[in-house]
This record gives structure tokens, sequence and C-alpha cells, in this order.
């Protein structure tokens, strides 16, 4: 900061001063209600900092985890379970991958209620689900692996899966699927309690999947009656023709069906002998 190069008279010898107010450079003058200012502005700022503080402690916090409890006996706090129903659907994942079926059967609830649509009925019951899930990671062996492409949580602990095979990392072909979960609250803890599982199918049916369809409506339609005892249990009237085809047909197709086999496998054969002896032939010919 410049200075006027005031200065104060300095009285003579001999001489009494006067008290009064006595002159200040400029320099001072001008510094000392700078001063003043900053130490101003430094008490509003502590006096807001505090304010926000105060603000601070009183406000809520939000983002707590529904599943987290706090005892009303101390300042413990006691976590039963974290996880969401996605992430339980991820750790079932993880325990068919990993075959680890004591972890597996924690997940899954006593009266289950599991639909694949490969099959014609579904599995009931933790013993039955179990007992397929067991199958399933036979038949998937050490290099086929499940792999999760999206998880969506929806509403009601409930929770959509899509996924397809993978071997050593690389994918299959026609092993797409999707999965709807239900979980339900088992204690602490969140269990799966009714899934129902869509895969891809292998034959691209086509044009001939609405050429079905268009059939099977022409037939409810003219058969209403019949479709309508169809539609209450089609279960029951499913195993009631396919026991009607194992009493009365399959004796008679059975044989035929065995006859073409051979037929056809002593075909194949005699053309594999042919085909060697002709390139046995064709040899010298070179």
């Amino acid at each position: 900061m410049a200075t006027l190069g005031l200065r104060c008279p300095t009285p003579r010898q001999g001489t009494r001063s006067v008290a009064g107010p006595q002159l200040l450079p400029r320099s001072l003058a001008i510094s000392r209600p700078s001063t003043l200012a900053c130490t101003e502005a430094r008490t509003n700022y502590h006096a807001q900092h505090i304010c926000w503080m105060k603000k601070a402690v009183h406000k809520p916090i939000l983002n707590l985890n529904r599943h987290c409890l706090i005892s009303s006996e101390g300042n413990s706090e006691h976590q039963p379970s974290l996880l969401t129903p996605s992430e339980i659907i991820q750790q079932f994942y993880t325990c068919i991958n990993s075959k680890d079926q004591k972890e597996l059967r924690k997940l899954i609830s006593n009266d289950c209620f599991f639909e694949e649509y490969s099959f014609s009925k579904a599995f009931e019951g933790k013993e039955e689900v179990m007992h397929f899930f067991e199958q399933l990671m036979e038949s998937t062996g050490s290099n086929v692996k499940f792999n999760i492409e999206r998880v969506c949580e929806g509403d009601e602990l409930t929770v959509w899966a899509m996924w397809h095979l993978d071997w050593k990392e690389k994918p299959i072909p026609f092993t797409r699927g999707c999965s709807f979960y239900e979980c339900s609250e088992h204690g602490q803890r969140l269990i799966i309690k009714k899934a129902r599982v869509m895969i891809e199918s292998p034959i691209k049916l086509g044009v001939l999947v609405l050429t079905l369809l268009k059939m099977v409506t022409y037939i409810f339609d003219n058969f209403p009656r019949a479709t309508e005892r169809f539609l209450q249990r089609p279960h029951a009237i499913l195993n009631l023709l396919l026991n009607i085809y194992n009493i009365f047909f399959e004796p008679l197709i059975h044989p035929i069906l065995d006859f073409y086999i051979n037929l056809w496998k002593l075909v194949s054969q005699t053309l594999g002998y042919l085909l060697n002896i002709l390139i046995t032939i064709s040899k010298p010919f070179k």
C-alpha cells in the first residue's frame, strides 16, 4: 500500500505537548478499516459455518438400506441382510456356476414353485427344485456357465433376469433364456419363492407357429365346451392323451420306427463301404 510521506511534527525541547488526537499516516488510517472488514467477514463466515453445521446435524439421512435395522437398546447397528432381490438372484446363479448346493439350498424356500417351460410339469417344494438343480449342475459340467446379461428389479420383490450359456467364456448358440423370480422375506433375509424360466427354442418354426396358432384357434372356436374343459385342466388332459398313446399307439408305432431306424443304419453302412471301395480303386489313377 502506497503512502504519502506525511510526518508527525516532533515537539521542540522545552515545550509541552498538547493532548489531543494525533495524526496518523495515511497508510495506517487506510489499513485499519480493511482489517476491521476482514475481521467482520471472518466473523460472518464462522457464523454461517456454525449455522450450516446445525442444519447438517438435524438433516435426516435418506439413503438408508431398508434391510438395515437399528437396535433400540443401544447405538449398535444390526444388519441382518444387505442383499436386494437382484443381488439374491445374482448370488443364485453364482451358486449354480460354482456347484455350491449348500448355499443354493439356503436361497430356496420350502414351498418354492419352479416352472421350467421345457418340462410338462412344474417342480413344487424345495426337494423337487433342488433335485432339478442337482441334475442341471451335473449336466453343465465344469466348463458351461450361466452368463447374466441383465437383471431388472421390479415391485414387490420381483426380479427379471436375462442370460445365456457360455462354454469357456464363449457363448453357446440357442441357449438364451429369460427368468422371472418372486422373492419373499424369511426372517431377516430374502429367499426365492417362485420362478418361471423361458428358454430359446433351437428349432425356428417361423411361419409354422402362426399356422399352428390359426389351427388351434379354429378348433377352440368350433368346440367351445371341449375347449373350456381342456383349459381348466390342461396337464391332466395331456397326461391322459400321453397314456392313451403309450397303451394303444406305441406298441404299433415303436416297431415301425425301429424298422426304419435299422434300415437307415444298413443303408448308411452300405454307402460307407461303397465309398471306401471307390476311394481305394481311384488311388492308382492319381
